[in-house]
Parts: C-alpha cells; structure tokens; sequence
C-alpha cells in the first residue's frame, strides 16, 4: 500500500501563493502519475493537475498559467506552486497517486491523501 501526507495548505489572502507538498511511501514496486485534485464545499472533486512518472502535465483551465506542478522521483513527493491565487480556488486538495504495489503487481492503483484545506480571502 502508499500512504500519501500533505502538508502545506492554510489561509492566504488574494493574490497570495502557497506550496503544497504530498510525500508517498509504503510498499510499491513503481509510482506512476501524481497529482492534486480539489474538492469545495456542495461541488464535485475535480482534477487540479497530474504530473506522469514522464514528467508530462496536465492542468486544469482554471489554474492553467498560475499552478504549476512538479514531483521529486528520489523522494517520491509531488507539489503543487499555486500563485495568485483567487477565492474560488478555496478547497480541500487532495493528493493522489498511481502506484503498483505487491499485493496487486499486475496493474496501477490509485492512492488518495486525506487532504489539505485552502482557504483565499477576498
């Protein structure tokens, strides 16, 4: 199994920036795709960005031009730069991750951290 923490979120104002970090570990064999989704309060949890073990990246259009993700292979950890960032963005986020692990070898699994508020004021 992965275990995912995350740790870096908090209340920032407008226009601010924040960095979240989600370190993996447990038992696995190889980690695939990583990255962060979000959840608001009433809406459905939505893709934030995906990093692959290519380093290829996916953003969605409302953070496109002011998230950027990135991800550390040697210590299996992914961020997440947000800047300028606006009220709506306020949400838990979640990290997630793709990993084959010994007791499933034979395909990816998906992992989830147990999420990390951010909150923007206006």
């Amino acid at each position: 199994q992965v275990q995912l923490v995350e740790s870096g979120g908090g209340l920032v104002q407008a226009g601010g920036s924040l960095r979240l970090s989600c370190a993996a570990s447990g038992r696995f064999f190889r980690i695939d795709a990583m990255g962060w989704y979000r959840q608001a309060p009433g809406k459905q949890r939505e893709l934030v960005a995906m990093i692959g073990s290519d380093a290829g990246t996916n953003y969605a259009d409302s953070v496109e031009g002011r998230f950027t993700i990135s991800r550390d292979n040697a210590k299996n950890t992914v961020y997440l730069q947000m800047n300028s960032l606006k009220p709506e963005d306020t949400a838990v986020y979640y990290c997630n991750s793709w990993a084959v692990v010994p007791i499933a070898p034979s395909r990816t699994n998906a992992f989830w951290g147990q999420g990390t508020q951010v909150t923007v004021s206006s």
